[in-house]
């Protein structure tokens, strides 16, 4: 019986229905009608839109995260390492990945071309070489470099009889690495005054060893690299040293250490790439400007992986230019001392093959 006969049911067949009644019957007719398609367009408006989010969902799955792998360095925090400690590579969906120490940039080029990290830094002349080789990588960014704020010190002891270049002849000089950067401002230097390396013996040490090493007269001379002057920091405060020269000296300023690439992870990862590089070297510029507070996140992080936070207060300057972009003397400076050498062909290598500033977004305003 339906629903709206039921509150009439118990009245007889006799009883006949008034007007009014039959009119409450139809008005209640026209309302449960009423009703009936309120209800089932909210039913059909929520499909609609459970429908709709649904389908949003689905076609904007979460963020993929990036992981990027590197070697930490000893003495040195890159930019982009202050880029994560500022949140800003995650809120790019990025997320470093240290999968332990290196001695130096070699055995970070050979593990970025043998995919064992993703990005490493490396000195210009390693780069260099390593492209002539047939490496398929490729410096994205600077990541240091040798200006008068920033520069790698020779230093020798306060007392010792080296005061020039010729006093060198038949000394030991250590460096972070053989074949490196350190080594090729050896190089330059000695020519520049009338001698070659053979007139000298390198030695490689530690970057955290090399103010022990001097000072107990293991060698006569201790090389501290641009990425290691918390070391060169400490060494002056600690006394008793003097610097013999500069590689500012003899270079003036240039881009010393770039972080390179294997163009294959380019190519697979070309967004995170340039988040990677362009947040980079807004974390570059943010610690020139704000040096306290990034000698204060130094030490933290310094902290964490188990080195001595103190040595933070030592950090000047990453002698980077604004918005960390490379320049064509960077590379071509290198190139041409190693054609002198005979090291590369003269044409061989432009520093279009070694160096670019593509995956910078700050270049893009630059050239606006």
């Amino acid at each position: 019986m339906s629903g709206v006969f039921t509150r009439y049911a118990n009245q007889t067949h006799s009883e006949a229905l008034t007007d009014n009644q039959f009119r409450n019957i139809g008005k209640e007719r026209e309302m449960r009608k009423f009703f009936h398609y309120c209800t089932a367009g909210v039913v059909t408006l929520l499909v609609v839109f459970l429908s709709a989010a649904a389908m949003a969902d689905a076609g904007n799955p979460p963020d993929k995260v990036t992981v990027i792998r590197y070697f930490s360095d000893r003495g040195f925090i890159p930019p982009f390492e202050i880029a994560s400690a500022l949140g800003w590579l995650k809120a790019k969906g990025i997320e470093l990945e240290s999968v332990g120490f290196s001695q130096g940039g070699p055995e970070n080029v050979f593990g970025v071309n043998n995919g064992s990290v993703d990005v490493g830094g490396i000195a210009t002349p390693g780069l260099i070489n390593a492209v002539a080789g047939g490496a398929p990588i490729i410096g994205v960014m600077p990541n240091l470099g040798e200006s008068k704020t920033n520069h790698s010190s020779f230093f020798v002891l306060a007392d010792s009889p080296i005061k020039t270049a010729q006093d060198l002849k038949g000394k030991s000089i250590a460096v972070n690495t053989l074949g490196a950067q350190l080594e090729y401002v050896v190089r330059l230097y000695l020519k520049q005054n009338g001698m070659s390396l053979s007139d000298v013996q390198l030695v490689a040490v530690p970057g955290p060893q090399l103010e022990q090493v001097l000072r107990h007269k293991q060698v006569d001379v201790a090389a501290v690299g641009a990425w290691q002057t918390v070391f060169a920091g400490k060494m002056a405060a600690d006394g008793g040293v003097r610097v013999l020269f500069t590689a500012y000296d003899v270079l003036g300023t240039i881009m010393l250490d770039g972080d390179v690439m294997k163009k294959s992870f380019i190519a697979e990862h070309p967004q995170a790439v340039r988040d990677f590089v362009t947040v980079s070297a807004k974390a570059g510029d943010w610690a020139e400007g704000h040096l306290e507070q990034a000698k204060q996140l130094i030490a933290e992080i310094y902290q964490k992986r188990g080195d001595n936070p103190e040595l933070a207060k030592y950090f000047l300057s990453f002698g980077l230019r604004q918005h960390d972009l490379y320049t064509d003397h960077d590379p071509q400076f290198w190139i041409d001392t190693l054609v002198q050498e005979g090291k590369i062909k003269p044409g061989q290598l432009t520093p279009a093959d070694i160096e670019t500033n593509k995956y910078n977004d700050f270049a893009n305003l630059a050239q606006q």
